[in-house]
């Protein structure tokens, strides 16, 4: 399956691509172009492709908000959502990972903010500071946890400079659902409170899964 952000670029791409190897002189000149645009082409359908993910049971388990490598858990303070002390987990998004975002639980958007920003390389240690980003603040559901609020950021890199988010204060957001993506190698970070119980279930290193692999447990809530 292709995700919807992706039909507009592929029709371009395909008929820009078409054009110009139409254009070009018969022979085996033209067909060189004609065998790069859809080879250009079928890269585009490729980078765009959203598999259908199905989250793990357990709502108080947060899923990985987007395909890649886990390159630093660390810990810093966040005072826009969570209002102290967070464990920020930093996921690495190669240009040949799956590019979509999703929700690593169920909850209400409560915080949304685009900022400007550079293109460093999302492996240098001031990009989450520096670069263009996305930050939305969540407030999970009771479910997950009494009064717990999480944060995910996309970031821009040196080659992603187009962040999508289709949601914003007050949406709902499913666990696993997806709510955006960044084209082109790129850095998606969650942040949980320190002081809420919870488990790191990754390590640096692990490759991960959006919407499937779980990043981090709360104590469980008892029914």
């Amino acid at each position: 399956m292709i995700a919807r952000w992706g039909i507009a670029p592929l029709l371009v791409s395909w008929a820009i691509l078409a054009w110009g190897a139409w254009l070009l002189p018969g022979g085996w000149i033209q067909d060189i172009g004609i065998a790069v645009a859809i080879a250009a082409g079928l890269f585009v359908l490729w980078f765009f492709r959203s598999p259908k993910r199905i989250p793990p049971p357990g709502p108080h388990r947060l899923v990985a908000p987007a395909d890649g490598t886990v390159w630093d858990i660390d810990e810093l303070p966040e005072p826009l959502v969570i209002g102290g002390q967070a464990r920020r987990i930093g996921i690495f998004l190669s240009v040949f990972n799956v590019h979509v975002n999703r929700a690593p639980c169920a909850g209400t958007v409560t915080y949304a903010n685009y900022r400007p920003g550079r293109f460093l390389d999302v492996r240098h240690p001031d990009c989450s500071e520096l670069n263009e980003a996305n930050t939305l603040g969540i407030a999970c559901d009771p479910e997950v946890g009494t009064d717990i609020r999480i944060v995910v950021r996309q970031l821009a890199g040196l080659i992603a400079r187009r962040i999508i988010c289709t949601h914003g204060v007050g949406d709902r957001l499913a666990r696993g659902e997806l709510y955006g993506m960044i084209r082109f190698g790129s850095r998606t970070e969650l942040y949980v409170p320190l002081d809420r119980p919870h488990k790191v279930l990754v390590k640096r290193g692990d490759k991960v899964k959006g919407g499937e692999t779980v990043l981090v447990e709360f104590e469980s809530v008892a029914p």
